[in-house]
């Protein structure tokens, strides 16, 4: 269940879940994230097997069924992707609301009211995970400004860390044809992400 799908047809306001109500629902929605991401990577795989046959195939009858086929799984690929980019931000917000709660009920303690998040915050969030033009990029800035809370509260569970972007970069090399050794680009993110993450412990 989405959060949008929680916020319709849960009793009790997402803003008042304990945490581990939140953790429960953060939970879901990293088991539903993983089976979009698997099916749009059985897509993607598809589609090159299907251009790579269409590439070697003469008739043009036979090429014509592969196009459209192709064409298909295209549009189903980019509509998941779209799901992918709701269910990433739905994600992100259940995770940082978490937090927050964390912080809020260690604060108790001291009589601090830090971490208490509106109702109407939870609506402008809402309305920002309904815009599929918004990316999950873009979403995490706002929801830090929704928040009002730091985006180092937790760089690795929201969006992508330094060393999450190198991985990016390394790849974005490989497509470039800058790194053809698909051994050599792996040692070299795994150095690299161990040495960010070696330093960020320092």
């Amino acid at each position: 269940m989405g959060l949008l799908d929680w916020l319709v047809k849960s009793r009790k306001s997402l803003s008042q879940m304990t945490r581990s109500e939140l953790r429960r629902q953060e939970l879901l929605m990293e088991k539903e994230r993983a089976r979009l991401l698997n099916k749009i990577t059985k897509l993607s795989k598809g589609k090159q097997t299907l251009f790579e046959r269409g590439s070697q195939e003469k008739s043009p009858e036979v090429r014509r069924v592969l196009a459209q086929e192709f064409e298909t799984k295209t549009t189903e690929q980019l509509m998941i992707g779209r799901q992918l980019n709701i269910r990433a931000k739905e994600l992100m917000t259940v995770s940082r609301l978490r937090m927050i709660r964390e912080n809020a009920d260690r604060a108790k303690t001291s009589g601090a009211t830090f971490g208490l998040v509106s109702e109407k915050d939870i609506l402008r969030l809402t309305k920002l995970i309904e815009r599929d033009e918004i990316r999950a990029e873009v979403y995490q800035e706002r929801l830090d400004e929704v928040l009002a809370v730091g985006r180092g509260i937790d760089e690795g569970a929201a969006g992508l860390s330094e060393a999450g972007q190198t991985v990016m970069n390394i790849w974005d090399k490989m497509d470039a044809g800058a790194i053809e050794d698909t051994g050599e680009a792996f040692d070299e993110a795994d150095r690299r992400v161990r040495e960010q993450q070696g330093a960020a412990e320092a």
